[in-house]
């Protein structure tokens, strides 16, 4: 860490969870969130969008799951994503307990929308049995009336005795899987309250001014907020809610947290898929390969190494260089475009070898010196590929049986 970070106010101790292996509070390094803004249910176009967030530094990427093609859609993206995948969920518990389902690692419930105590206490059990954490998330637009009656409206008190309440309802039925933010749109309250909250809980806080707006005065904002308690030590995840593209909400918060000393700053951004049942190598090995390579190089370029060709050069299009496996092959793309294709024992050299080509030269450059039987090599090793893994290898067909289950149960009702 920089130097800055030690003039800080040291960071106030909370308790440790981990959302998908992102550990998250108790001095673990402040994490970057951002939400996707496409359909949940429009799979290809969420992914590209999340493995864009990841390049740009998100740690932990939200997406909405209001409806059953949105939870089917999730059980799509879970295994493939790069990063950890919360739902956002809106005013029915069905769609929480089916985005568990899907295998999300993480939810966030909003106390002023889902409001019954049976259908929270359900929702909390099935999260304590699957190990997921869930974000209490208050927000001072969406305050339940009764407490905006009592306090005259929103204020610090009344958010904070929001998410109180609602953890009272988890410790019920022995959930504190729990990290908790209290948003609001005015920078002078959300300082406040969250300054009350880190009083009152010992639970990470998620830290956000909601509904900032578009840039510049949403950066403003956001920063603003922010960045004045986090100077104070106080925040363990941090979301910029710009109306924007939410790739500047996650380069936003990642130079943010980087201007503060808080987070260590990097030339190079690798991001590599989950390994699903498609994967063809093993993924974590040769990303950590390709990285220890690429960093001693320092070159300031995005990277993805992916699991397989039938859809990493597609999901990790935004990458500036990445490699696919596939067939004892390795599928080297530049901005998604198959521009070579090598023996798989080559992958990690291939890569690097056209990396240092790529910042000397330039895309252009690079994409016109690609091997014009690549993408007709690539096209015939997906095809081979999906017909030796079949279209589910990681059997998302049964998850969506029962979520389809979740969705009946809520017509019913």
């Amino acid at each position: 860490m920089e130097l800055s970070s030690s003039l800080l106010t040291p960071r106030r101790p909370t308790r440790r969870i981990t959302l998908g292996g992102v550990p998250i509070g108790d001095g673990a390094p402040i994490t970057v969130q951002s939400m996707t803004t496409t359909k949940t249910a429009d799979v290809d176009g969420t992914l590209a969008q999340i493995y864009a967030l990841a390049a740009a530094g998100a740690d932990i990427v939200r997406c909405t799951c209001n409806e059953e093609a949105a939870a089917e859609g999730l059980a799509h993206i879970v295994p493939r994503s790069p990063v950890p995948i919360v739902a956002d969920i809106h005013f029915h518990h069905e769609m929480a307990l089916a985005a568990l389902e899907a295998g999300v690692q993480g939810l966030r419930l909003n106390p002023g929308n889902l409001r019954k105590e049976a259908e929270i206490k359900q929702v909390a059990a099935e999260a304590r049995d699957r190990g997921v954490p869930i974000r209490i998330g208050v927000n001072a637009g969406s305050l339940h009336p009764d407490l905006y009656k009592k306090y005259g409206g929103a204020t610090p008190e009344a958010l904070v005795e929001s998410a109180r309440n609602e953890l009272a309802l988890f410790e019920e039925v022995g959930f504190d899987d729990v990290k908790i933010s209290v948003k609001a749109s005015s920078v002078a309250l959300m300082i406040a309250s969250y300054r009350l909250a880190s009083e009152t809980f010992d639970h990470p806080l998620h830290l956000g001014v909601t509904e900032a707006g578009p840039p510049p005065a949403g950066l403003v904002k956001g920063t603003a907020g922010i960045g004045a308690l986090l100077a104070e030590g106080i925040g363990d995840t941090i979301r910029f809610s710009l109306t924007a593209d939410p790739v500047e909400e996650a380069r936003a918060g990642r130079q943010l947290l980087e201007s503060l000393g808080l987070r260590e700053r990097k030339g190079l951004d690798l991001i590599a898929c989950p390994s699903c049942g498609r994967a063809q190598v093993d993924v974590i090995a040769v990303a950590k390969e390709a990285q220890e390579a690429l960093e001693k190089l320092n070159l300031p370029i995005q990277v993805a190494v992916m699991g397989c060709v039938v859809n990493g050069p597609g999901e990790a299009r935004e990458a500036d260089i990445g490699i696919a496996a596939g067939k004892q092959k390795g599928h080297l793309f530049i901005r998604g475009k198959i521009i070579r294709v090598v023996p798989e024992a080559d992958m990690v050299s291939a890569l690097v070898e056209e990396a240092e080509r790529l910042v000397a030269e330039g895309v252009e450059a690079r994409m016109a010196a690609a091997d014009t039987s690549a993408e007709a090599e690539a096209e015939a090793d997906r095809r081979a590929l999906l017909e030796s893994t079949g279209a589910d290898p990681n059997h998302t067909s049964e998850k969506i049986e029962i979520i389809r289950r979740h969705g009946d149960d809520e017509v019913r009702h």
